[in-house]
């Protein structure tokens, strides 16, 4: 696997997201292909094994479900869905580990995930969550369609809270019979307004990912003496011994954690925690699972 064509903290110096999406999703379908050995038990005469610059409308995802590997279709099979990324632009996706924030990650993810989308023959929308609006882009699968995507989260900067339930009724409403909807967000909620939204998107959307991202910073804390904190949301700051407070820290986050991601799996949501470090194949290979079930 080239990792380090799925690595975000080698992106921040290309400005150009469409060229790191195409390099991300095609180092991981070749990486995968090369990695991966020939199934048994599946009729391989109408399909053929996916190679670079072969037109992705054609890959089969339940194939890919069954063999865990990519292959192409001879035949075209209308199968589209819509798409719809719902990312958390909030304050605290501007903490920042390393020389990449959570933001930066979302941007990145949802790039490569769209991108793919869109080179499968599906529809790809887009809702950006701040505390005093939603900015939608509705689906739509035309490469303009992808570029105003692209644009639009370029554009993004991390602001204020998440947005309180009455002003997200663009992304409760139902549009299209066949969707997948991709919440991106660091799960960081005043009271628990992100997981509302969250449970209303699964109550609606019965195919529903959650994609939780921290830094690597917050899962160890690794800091070092005395650290003055600040909430990216409030703006209140907290001064610590981060020393001493290390081992409460770890002792309350890891039972935080093990909960968050098995209420996710009993609403039947699908859960995947990052962190800022981590390549992009996992995120990838979770979309395409799902996008197999359809």
């Amino acid at each position: 696997m080239p990792h380090r064509l799925l690595n975000p903290q080698t992106f921040t110096a290309i400005k150009d997201l469409r060229l790191i999406a195409k390099a991300v999703v095609d180092g991981f379908l070749l990486g995968q292909n090369q990695s991966i050995r020939r199934g048994a038990g599946i009729e391989f005469s109408q399909y053929r094994s996916y190679q670079p610059g072969d037109d992705l409308r054609a890959l089969d995802w339940k194939l890919f479900a069954r063999a865990d590997r990519y292959y192409i279709r001879e035949s075209e099979v209308d199968s589209s869905v819509a798409v719809r990324f719902v990312v958390d632009a909030s304050g605290s996706m501007a903490h920042q580990d390393g020389n990449l924030t959570k933001l930066d990650y979302a941007r990145y993810l949802v790039a490569a995930l769209a991108y793919l989308a869109v080179q499968q023959g599906d529809a790809v929308g887009l809702f950006v969550l701040q505390e005093n609006q939603v900015l939608p882009l509705a689906p739509g699968q035309s490469t303009q369609h992808l570029q105003r995507l692209f644009h639009q989260l370029d554009q993004l900067q991390p602001a204020g809270n998440f947005p309180s339930l009455d002003r997200l009724t663009p992304v409760f409403a139902k549009k299209r019979q066949k969707e997948i909807t991709v919440l991106v967000t660091d799960m960081y909620e005043q009271t628990s307004e992100i997981s509302e939204t969250l449970r209303k998107i699964g109550a609606r959307e019965k195919d529903t990912l959650l994609f939780h991202l921290m830094g690597k910073n917050e899962l160890e804390f690794s800091y070092q003496g005395q650290v003055d904190f600040q909430d990216l949301e409030t703006g209140q700051t907290l001064q610590v011994n981060s020393d001493t407070q290390r081992r409460d820290y770890l002792e309350n986050l890891n039972p935080w954690l093990q909960t968050l991601e098995t209420d996710t799996r009993k609403r039947q949501i699908h859960y995947e925690r990052f962190h800022l470090h981590e390549p992009l194949d996992k995120a990838l290979r979770a979309f395409l699972l799902n996008r197999a079930k359809q």
